[in-house]
Order: C-alpha cells, then structure tokens, then sequence
C-alpha cells in the first residue's frame, strides 16, 4: 500500500515538473516573441501603413499557424486567453499612461464632445447592432441565442479600442483627433463595460421604463463616482509626496508610491463596482498636473520613461496575446462545417458597426457645432470622416466581453457560442488590420497640411510628461513664466467677479488652481524644496 501511494506521488511530482518546464518554454518563447514585435516594429518605423499593433497581431497570428502544423492541429497557443489578465494587469498601465500623456487643455476643451460621442453614442451605436443583429442572425440558422445575448451582442462590438488608437493616431500631428477619438475610447469602454454588466444583471423577461431609468442612474453614478476616485487617489499621491517628500532620502520611494498608487486606483474602482477604466484614466491627468511636479527632476525622468515602457509592452502584449488566440482550433471546429455562416455573421458584424458609429458621429458632430461658435474649433467634415474610420477598430476589450458572455472559463461546447466567439475574433483581426493599415493614410489624403495647422495650437498647450523630443522641463519653464503673469486671486469672490473672455472657463480654472489647489498639492511653482536639493537648485537658476 505504501509502495503504491509513493509511486502515485512520485507520477504526480513528474506531472507537476514537467507542467512547470512547459509553462516555462511557454514563456521563454513568448518573451522572444515579444522582443521580435519590438525589433519589427523599429524597422517598420517610418512606414506608412504599418504600426506596432499591426505587427504584433500579425506576428501572433503566424506564430499560431506555426503551433498549430508543430502540435498537429491540437493548438495554437502559448496561453489562454484570460479576462483577468487583460483587465487586472495589461488594461491599467496602457490606460494610465494615456492619461499621464494626455494633452489636457485639448482634451478639456472638447470634454463635452467626448462624453457626448463616448456616451451617448455607445448607446446609439449599441442599439443599432443589437436591433441589426437580431433580425440578420435568426435568418441564418446559427443557434439558439436569446434577448440578453443579442443586447451583449451590441455592448461588445460598441466598444472600440482605444489602445489601437494610441498606435495610429499621433497627439502631436492631430491633437484635436486624437482627443476626441482617443477621449471617446476611454469613454466608450467604460459605458460598454456598464452597458454588459447591467445587461447581464438585469431581469430581461420584464421590460418597463423604470428599467432605462434605472440603468441611466446607475451610468450617472458610476462615471462621477469612478472620475472622482481617480482625481482623489491622484491627489491623495500629490499631498502625501508634497509633505513627506521622500526625494530627500531616496528616489525609489516617490516612483513606487506614484506606480502603486495609480494601480491602487484601479483595484479599488474594480472593488467598488465603479469603472477602472474612468479611475485610472483621470487618476494619471492628476498626477501628471500635480504629483509629477512635485519629486525630484530624476523621479521626472524614471516615472516618464517606466509609464510609457509598461503601456508599450502590455501594448504589444495584448496584440500578440489576441494573434495567436485567434486560430484556438478549439472553437472553429464548431464551424468548419458551415464556413459560410461564419463569414456571414463576420460581414454582417462589420456592417453594423460600420453604420452605427456613423449613426452618431456625423449627427453629434453637428449638434457640437452648433454649440461652438470659432471656425477653427468645429470639427470639419474630414475630420469627422477620419473619426468615423479611426473608431471603427476593435481589440481586446471586445474579445474579453465576448467571451465573457459565450465561453466559461475560455472553451465553450455551444455552436452558437463557438460562431459569436470566432465571429468577434474575426472582426477584431479585420477591423485592426484593414481600418488601421488606412487610418494614416487616409488623415494624409483629407488633412494634407494638419501637422502646420497645428502648429500653433501645440504652442499654447500645458506640458505634460510625453514629450522626449524636447529636453526635460524646457517647456515646462516657459508654460511656468506664462502661467504666472495671471494674478493670484485673493478670495473666491475676486475670482467669481473676473470678467468672461472666449477662454473663460480656462482661465477660471488656472486662476484657482493657482489660487487654491497648487498650495495644497504642489505643482509647477509650489513644489516644497529642501535645501540643497537639485529641485532647489534648478528652480533657482530658472528664475534668476
């Protein structure tokens, strides 16, 4: 019996030991893969056509070809695909860092724009696939799927993905693009989150308007809830390294507590029920307006530089990560019988989508015009088109929600779940090649002189930690002096009696902000300075 129980532990241990190696090849070759996609993408560089997200997907969908002839036809992966993989680790640091880069006067100025085009216009267009879907797909035979299912349907090809933005649209050469169709993104994946959680909690079998009215509330609460935990835990970072400034002793200290803070945020929106995406997001405009400003010109440095290095990788991650997803054998077996019922829910998918970003963007667009009284701040009619085109993409977020609602725990047994599963992968794989290979290409043909328009709009905006072109804190010395000829207001009455200007609520807020938030929580000319510190020594030369 003894002899029995050792041989059963011993098999175990070997099972364990050879379990760990391969997890371990799998690794080894995905971090090689990884390092492939960042290689690739710097000879691809000055291309045109092709960006780093491109390439990563394409490399994961030949590296999955690959597994698939090597194992036979049993895989494709290295690993498998996990909602809490992208939402708890890769999703914040992509996220985060957008923020922390943002420009924020361009976003701010068209914050009505974006909550407008990332809300309203999520559920316009998520009506629209929903309606589109139920009627083309019971038409087609592909399974049984229900009323929730349909309305999921919506919400998951809604969102768009704004991590591909990131890769074809430069802040820089469009700044008003990029706010608005990175800004609506943001947005957008947030109301699509809402929108599928609500779907998936709420009794469909009886419909009534205190349904809407309910989802509405909790939409409400949960964006103002979710932006002011993320402006909270950004100020609470700024106030703690403001007092404490731990610069004196060590420079680790002021990047980890910036680093653990951010994803504090997330963890706790995620706690809470609220949306990370908003915490996050808005959390990193904080922190680059308040808490960057407050440590040491090397914490300037190391903070910029990891940001951007995290959001790269889990970038690049996410890509290769749904390429090699794509080919899992598992659910296109369900398929391979009726190909063309595939294809067919595939283009009918990309249809939908297609007409129902367009449903809102060009009626919104022109109902913001109508608010905005300078020429020059109307969103033009090319540039509503690349909006349209830009915002057509879908990633991981899209994948992550489909199998949510049609695998349990990555594998379905369904064919209806298996041709929704393979469906939205081939969406995600066409609408991120095919609308991204001409995304660039397509602002060059209706904006052929935007990077000299913009010229002048990129002059007045506030620094923020993206630049590297520019030398560390050089515009930020000029955006200082500029900032300072605005005189501090004494109370909040002398505020209120300003006079009104076409930069009003602009000027309102850097008037406060210098008045009262600075003092409480630093920021470009109210950093606490020890004596002695490289801090104190610069900004005394700077303003000699």
């Amino acid at each position: 019996m003894a002899v029995a129980h050792l041989s059963m532990l011993i098999s175990k241990l070997q099972n364990l030991s050879t379990s760990d190696h391969s997890s371990v090849v799998s690794m080894n070759l995905f971090v090689v893969l990884l390092l492939a996609c960042i290689v690739i993408g710097h000879l691809l560089e000055e291309n045109r056509w092709v960006n780093e997200s491109i390439t990563a997907l394409l490399i994961g969908v030949c590296t999955g070809v690959v597994i698939l002839l090597i194992s036979r036809g049993k895989s494709s992966r290295l690993l498998v695909f996990s909602e809490d993989l992208f939402f708890i680790y890769l999703l914040p640091p992509i996220i985060f860092n957008a923020g922390f880069q943002v420009k924020k006067k361009q976003f701010f100025v068209n914050f009505s724009t974006i909550v407008l085009f990332g809300a309203i216009g999520t559920l316009v267009s998520c009506t629209i696939i929903a309606l589109g879907a139920t009627q083309f797909f019971k038409k087609l035979d592909i399974g049984t799927l229900e009323l929730g299912d349909f309305l999921a349907i919506g919400a998951i090809f809604a969102a768009t993905d704004s991590v591909c933005t990131l890769q074809v649209l430069n802040q820089d050469e469009t700044p008003l693009l990029y706010s608005l169709v990175f800004g609506e993104g943001v947005v957008n994946d947030a109301t699509s989150v809402v929108l599928f959680n609500a779907i998936q909690s709420f009794d469909l079998t009886h419909l009534d308007s205190g349904i809407a009215l309910h989802f509405l509330g909790n939409f409400l609460y949960l964006f103002f809830a979710s932006t002011m935990l993320g402006v909270f835990a950004g100020l609470l970072s700024a106030y703690i390294i403001k007092k404490l400034y731990f610069g004196r002793h060590s420079t680790d200290r002021e990047v980890a507590l910036m680093m653990l803070m951010a994803y504090l945020s997330y963890i706790l929106a995620e706690l809470f029920y609220l949306s990370g995406i908003l915490t996050v997001f808005f959390c990193g405009i904080v922190m680059s307006h308040y808490t960057w400003h407050n440590v040491t010109e090397s914490s300037r440095v190391t903070t910029k530089h990891a940001f951007a290095t995290l959001s790269f990788v889990a970038e690049i991650f996410i890509f290769l990560y749904v390429g090699m997803d794509a080919l899992d054998i598992e659910k296109w077996r369900f398929v391979s019988d009726s190909p063309g019922t595939s294809v067919a829910v595939s283009s009918i998918l990309l249809g939908l989508l297609m007409l129902g970003r367009a449903a809102f963007v060009f009626p919104l667009s022109f109902l913001s015009n109508l608010a905005k009284k300078n020429q020059h701040e109307k969103i033009s009619l090319q540039q509503q088109v690349i909006i349209w085109w830009a915002g057509l993409m879908r990633g991981a977020v899209s994948i992550a929600l489909a199998y949510n609602q049609f695998t349990r725990s990555g594998h379905t047994q369904l064919r209806a779940n298996a041709i929704m599963i393979t469906s939205t992968i081939t969406v995600v794989l066409v609408s991120t090649v095919v609308f991204g290979l001409m995304t660039k290409p397509l602002i060059r043909f209706l904006l052929p002189h935007s990077s000299k328009q913009t010229t002048s709009m990129l002059s007045s905006e506030p620094t923020t930690p993206k630049s590297i072109i520019i030398p560390l804190l050089g515009q930020d010395s000029v955006d200082d002096l500029a900032g300072h000829d605005i005189r501090r207001p004494a109370s909040i009455r002398d505020l209120l009696t300003t006079p009104f200007n076409r930069h009003t609520v602009h000027r309102y807020w850097r008037k406060f902000d210098n008045a009262f938030m600075r003092p409480v929580f630093g920021g470009r000319g109210f950093v606490p300075f020890v004596p002695g510190s490289p801090t104190e020594r610069s900004n005394n030369v700077q303003w000699q």
